[in-house]
């Protein structure tokens, strides 16, 4: 009983760490860079401060 205990305690930490890292990852993933943006289009170039 102590072992199956162990196991699920292992088990929902792996996936708390999963979650935490993939959450992470998402956020890191749609954050605005700082700077600026420089294109270039049919109206020339650009340069917008972010």
């Amino acid at each position: 009983m102590a072992l199956s205990r162990n196991l699920l305690a292992v088990l929902v930490l792996i996936l708390v760490a999963a979650l935490t890292v993939t959450g992470y990852s998402l956020y890191q993933e749609k954050k605005q860079p700082d700077g600026i943006e420089i294109s270039v289009g049919k109206n020339g170039l650009s340069i917008k401060e972010k």
